[in-house]
């Protein structure tokens, strides 16, 4: 349950010397490392990854005046420019998804129908538009020869995009179906880490974007020596706000107070009864292309657009870690083995005022676990952490969204270490990223209203509904409360409509009593169900 944070091993803060534009903040450092940027997190690497490529291709083809660092010619700026639409995108981890039918999801404001092509074995992402009359295909089903059935008319796709099947058609007629413009958008695709990655660009230059760029690879997903659960949770706050978030250690103590266990202060440290303390944070690097930052024992790093990792290692000698020409890291031996653990968040940026999150904790001790416990399990506990912040940073996000990106460093009052990757990636955002997600249009730029507290805490549709182990472990449990009342009725109407001396005054009494448990039993799990799998409000105020 504590894993799906940087609790024990709380995120950064940084400082800024600037003599940009950006207003002067005190006690923030910066520590120059022009090595890899990945050098220092040996978990990351770019080449050499363990992954599938999908390749089928469709054949069709801020309003704020001021902004830092405008004391770079415009030739630099257009150089260091972060291109959104330029970047492979997570879209679900593949053990939630089910090979029998497609499944809806949207990314960068796109919307994709993902499934399994039987015939090429490939899971396959395209857009979730029916070229006919734009019906969702993702509401469609797999036909009996492994094609893509839209279910509104019946037009069947194959994993390319081409439309192999139209049944109004006539069949002696000329053979519309082969139309270029009958055909659907189809993305480049792959599987790495266990993860569905998609690139949103559909145009044919992009087919083999994956021979020359790849998603960031964490190697210890796929090591054997190391645990694996996901979670995916969809969130009713933005992608700026989650990564913003997830990076904050100092929040974990209070947002989080008396649901993850974190270190106890030292008793030279003076802390609260939370435990907040003063954390030294240093952000060792800051491009387009990555910000690493140190807290201890512990190193972090940020891969733009979507991964945010912390690499752990501690109960045995320290591992060195060096760059080598390919630019992966490798680590040096030790005698002794060292025990490792990793949070890995993979922000995915859905549309304004909404995002989704892919976590993992892979480690090499304790492994057991894992394999003993059924996920949905780590998932009471995950999601409960989820919910215990989700209220705050949505109305956050919304007063955010009042002051602008661009006057985030003014308006934000950040003084301690604390915040320094916040800061940093405020500052990675603005310089090079636009100050948000580019939507290219698709949004008028307002946020969506506030739901009731009720839907906007909901786990059946942001959670439950789209994870295996979940759904299967709450169509079980209802099942259960289900027979427990059946039980519960059946032992009742047993004593009822037993003759008078037929049963001993004790086994009536006993009978009674199991059919009350029963009861009790089903109300209780009622109540488990909901709260769990539906929706849990958390209370501050009484912690």
């Amino acid at each position: 349950m504590q894993t799906i944070k940087a609790s024990s091993f709380s995120p950064f803060h940084l400082n800024l010397n600037s003599t940009s534009s950006f207003p002067k903040i005190t006690n923030l450092y910066i520590q120059q490392n022009y090595e890899n940027p990945i050098s220092c997190f040996p978990s990351i690497q770019s080449q050499n990854a363990k992954f599938k490529v999908f390749t089928a291709i469709s054949p069709s083809v801020s309003t704020e005046s001021e902004t830092p660092f405008d004391e770079r010619t415009e030739n630099e700026n257009q150089e260091e420019k972060f291109e959104w639409y330029a970047e492979w995108y997570p879209i679900m981890p593949i053990c939630d998804l089910d090979k029998r039918r497609p499944h809806g999801k949207k990314v960068m404001g796109i919307d994709v129908v993902v499934w399994w092509d039987k015939n090429e074995k490939e899971w396959k992402v395209m857009d979730d538009s029916c070229p006919h009359r734009y019906a969702p295909l993702s509401e469609g089903r797999i036909d009996q020869w492994g094609r893509l059935q839209c279910v509104y008319h019946g037009w069947c796709f194959n994993g390319a995009g081409d439309c192999k099947f139209i049944p109004q058609a006539p069949r002696d007629g000329p053979p519309v179906h082969t139309s270029k413009r009958a055909c659907a958008t189809v993305y480049p695709s792959c599987v790495q880490n266990d993860i569905l990655w998609f690139w949103p660009n559909s145009d044919p230059l992009y087919k083999d974007i994956y021979l020359t760029k790849r998603p960031p690879y964490i190697p210890e997903l796929d090591d054997s020596s190391f645990s694996k659960t996901f979670i995916v949770r969809d969130i009713s706050y933005g992608y700026e706000l989650l990564i913003e978030n997830l990076m904050d250690p100092a929040h974990v103590q209070y947002s989080h107070y008396g649901i993850m266990n974190v270190p106890v202060a030292p008793k030279s440290v003076k802390a609260d009864r939370e435990g907040g303390r003063p954390l030294d944070i240093t952000v060792t690097k800051l491009d387009v292309n990555v910000i690493t930052a140190n807290q201890g024992p512990g190193r972090n790093t940020f891969v733009p657009p979507c991964v945010y990792y912390s690499y752990f290692a501690f109960g045995g000698p320290q591992g060195k870690t060096s760059a080598v020409s390919s630019g992966t890291v490798q680590e040096k031996p030790s005698a002794e083995k060292q025990k490792k653990a990793l949070l890995v968040f993979i922000c995915i940026p859905v549309s304004p005022g909404h995002s989704r999150i892919i976590f993992a904790s892979p480690r090499n001790f304790a492994t057991w676990a894992d394999r003993i416990i059924p996920r949905w399990i780590f998932h009471l506990g995950q999601n409960l952490i989820l919910d215990s912040d989700l209220y705050l940073l949505h109305v956050e996000e919304r007063k955010l969204k009042e002051i602008g990106s661009y006057n985030w460093h003014k308006a934000c009052y950040v003084p301690t270490k604390a915040d320094a990757i916040v800061v940093a990636f405020r500052r990675w955002l603005n310089k090079y990223a636009g100050g948000q997600v580019d939507w290219r249009g698709k949004y008028n730029g307002d946020l969506p209203p506030t739901p009731p507290r009720e839907q906007l805490l909901d786990r059946y549709w942001t959670h439950t509904v789209n994870c295996t182990s979940c759904n299967l472990a709450y169509k079980g449990l209802n099942a259960l409360e289900v027979v427990l009342q059946i039980a519960s009725i059946g032992v009742l109407g047993i004593v009822a409509a037993a003759k008078q001396g037929t049963l001993s005054v004790v086994a009536r009494y006993s009978l009674v009593t199991i059919a009350l448990l029963c009861f009790v039993a089903s109300r209780w799990l009622s109540h488990f169900i909901y709260k769990n799998f539906h929706f849990h409000d958390y209370d501050h105020a009484f912690r």
